[in-house]
C-alpha cells in the first residue's frame, strides 16, 4: 500500500496487487468484516472506502453523495490535482441531468450501431497486421490501444493522426499517485487547448461527427451546452471513450488466456461472447473504484452512519465479487446469467458510453478468439506489468503467441 497514515484503523490507499489480474486482498477482508471503512488518500485527504455491493449501490444512487461537492475549493480529493473541470462526471442534478440529456440526443444507441462495421474493419485490420508479423506479440500496442483510439477519434471527429498525443494526455490526466501535480496539471491544460481549437474548427465547418452535432445544438438558453460544458464533455468523451476500453480488452484477454476452460468454452460457442463480456466486466474491470462523492447530510449504510461532509469512495470492483449478490464471485464464469455487475456504474452517472464499449469488447473477443484459436501468453502470468497510481488501469504489455 502507498501513503503513511499513523492511525491503525486507517488504510492507505490506493492498495497494490498482488498480480496484474488478482485483486486487492483487502477488498474481501473489508466486505466481509468492515464493508464502510477509513481510507487515507495520496492527497493526505481521509475518506470512506465502500466495499459491499448494496452500498455501493446507494452512494452511487442517492443525491445525497454529491459529486459536484467534491469540485467546491478545499474539498477532499484522491489525488494532488485540482478537480474543478466542469464536467458531466462531476455534476449534480438538476445540471447533470440538463448536459446528459443534451449529450444523449446526438450520442444514440442508433449512432453507436452504426459504427459496427467499421469496429470490425478495424480490427480485422489489427489482425491481419499481427498474424503477418508472426508470435510474440505484444496485444497492447498491436491491437488493445489503436482500436478504441481510432473507433474514439472516428465518432468525435478527431484526426487519427494525433492519437499519439491525447492518448499520452489523457494517460497522464488519470494519473493519481505515479506522476507530479505539476505534470498532470499542464496535461490538463495541453488536452484542453486540443480540444478548444477543434471546437472552433468545428464550428467554422462541421462534420457528420459527434463533436459538431454537439457544438451545433442550439435550443432555448437553459438548453444549451455552455462552452465550458462543450469543451470539458469533449474531454470526458475522448479519454473514457478509449481509456476503459483499452484496458478492458488486456484485461479480459489476460482473463481468458489464464481460464483455459473458459477462453474454449466461447470457441466452441461463440453465442456466449455478449454474456463474456459482462462477466469480464466483472471479474477484470478496468478501474477499482467510482469518482468520490461526499455526503451532504448524514447517511447511514448498513450499520454505518456516513456523517455529513465525508468524503466516500465506492469500490465497483469490491461490489462486483459480494457473495451475496454473485454465487461463486471468485470464479470466472463466461455463462454467469443476471450479470449486474455495477463496473459502469449505477444511478444518474451510469456511463454513457457503456453501449459502445459492449460493441467494441463483442467485436474484439469474437474476432481474436476465431481469428488465434491457438492464442496463448508468450509469457508467464505473474510476470504480465499493469499499471498503478491511475484512475483507470490494465496491463501495461501482454506478449501472445499462437
Amino acid at each position: 500500500m502507498t501513503g503513511n497514515s499513523s492511525d491503525p484503523d486507517v488504510l492507505n490507499y490506493p492498495f497494490e496487487r498482488p498480480t496484474a489480474l488478482d485483486p486487492c486482498p483487502h477488498y474481501k477482508r473489508l466486505r466481509e468484516s468492515t464493508p464502510v471503512a477509513g481510507i487515507q488518500m495520496p492527497s493526505g485527504d481521509r475518506a470512506l472506502l465502500i466495499t459491499d455491493y448494496d452500498s455501493v449501490r446507494t452512494v452511487l444512487s442517492d443525491p445525497r453523495f454529491s459529486r459536484a461537492a467534491t469540485t467546491k475549493p478545499n474539498a477532499p480529493r484522491i489525488g494532488t490535482e485540482p478537480q474543478n473541470a466542469k464536467n458531466l462526471l462531476s455534476m449534480d442534478d438538476p445540471e447533470h441531468s440538463r448536459v446528459r440529456r443534451l449529450v444523449s440526443r446526438e450520442f444514440t444507441a442508433r449512432r453507436v450501431a452504426a459504427l459496427r462495421p467499421l469496429i470490425q474493419k478495424y480490427t480485422d485490420h489489427l489482425l491481419d497486421t499481427m498474424e503477418e508479423k508472426g508470435a510474440p506479440t505484444d496485444l497492447v500496442p498491436a491491437l488493445a490501444f489503436p482500436l478504441p483510439v481510432t473507433v474514439i477519434c472516428e465518432l468525435l471527429g478527431v484526426p487519427v493522426d494525433d492519437r499519439g498525443k491525447f492518448a499520452e494526455w489523457s494517460g497522464t490526466v488519470l494519473s493519481t499517485v505515479s506522476l507530479p501535480t505539476e505534470q498532470i496539471v499542464a496535461a490538463h491544460v495541453a488536452l484542453s487547448t486540443y480540444l478548444g481549437a477543434l471546437i472552433a474548427a468545428k464550428r467554422k465547418t462541421p462534420g457528420d461527427d459527434l463533436l459538431s452535432a454537439l457544438v451545433s445544438i442550439h435550443q432555448e438558453d437553459e438548453e444549451r451546452l455552455d462552452e465550458e460544458e462543450l469543451l470539458h464533455l469533449g474531454i470526458t468523451l475522448l479519454i473514457a471513450g478509449h481509456e476503459t476500453t483499452t484496458n478492458q480488452i488486456g484485461n479480459g484477454v489476460l482473463a481468458l488466456l489464464t481460464h483455459r476452460e473458459q477462453f474454449e468454452a466461447l470457441r466452441a460457442d461463440p453465442g456466449r461472447i455478449p454474456a463474456a463480456v459482462e462477466e469480464l466486466l466483472r471479474f477484470a474491470p478496468p478501474g477499482d473504484e467510482a469518482t468520490l462523492r461526499i455526503a451532504l447530510e448524514d447517511v447511514k449504510l448498513g450499520d454505518t452512519l456516513v456523517p455529513a461532509g465525508t468524503a466516500v469512495l465506492a469500490s465497483l470492483a469490491s461490489a462486483n465479487r459480494d457473495v451475496r449478490h454473485f454465487g461463486t464471485p471468485d470464479t470466472m464464469d463466461v455463462a454467469r446469467s443476471a450479470n449486474q455487475h455495477l463496473t459502469f456504474g449505477y444511478g444518474a452517472h451510469y456511463c454513457i458510453g457503456s453501449g459502445l464499449a459492449r460493441l467494441e469488447l463483442q467485436v474484439v473477443f469474437d474476432s481474436l478468439i476465431r481469428r488465434f484459436p491457438t492464442l496463448q501468453l508468450a509469457i508467464p502470468p505473474e510476470e504480465v506489468p499493469r499499471s498503478s497510481g491511475r484512475l483507470i488501469h490494465g496491463v501495461t504489455s501482454l506478449p501472445v503467441a499462437w
